[in-house]
């Protein structure tokens, strides 16, 4: 009895294993693979560098317009605190060379 439940358990589990591996490489089959190809593929003008249209943003490329917008904003961000600050910086140089 004992021997025929053993049988029983390992006929299962080997079924089990096999239909198993059976879904995983259907659904493998199933799983739409892109491959690096269509990279090459350019839908609309070229991209340039800044520096070859710098009046024209619409024509960069994506990295330098991130670039160059990030610089551009971190400056207006500085400006606009040291305007309104107004430049403690140099008020208290003057300061500390009067006391000298």
């Amino acid at each position: 009895m004992a021997t025929l439940a053993a049988a029983a358990a390992r006929q299962f589990a080997t079924s089990s294993r096999i239909s198993s591996a059976r879904t995983s490489s259907q659904a493998s089959n199933l799983i739409q693979r892109r491959g690096l190809a269509g990279a090459a593929d350019h839908h609309g003008p070229p991209r340039v560098n800044v520096w070859q249209d710098p009046l024209s943003p619409s024509k960069w490329k994506e990295e330098h317009f991130v670039i160059v917008s990030l610089s551009g904003w971190g400056l207006l961000i500085f400006g606009a605190y040291k305007f309104f600050t107004g430049g403690k910086g140099k008020k208290e140089e003057k300061l500390a060379e009067a006391s000298h």
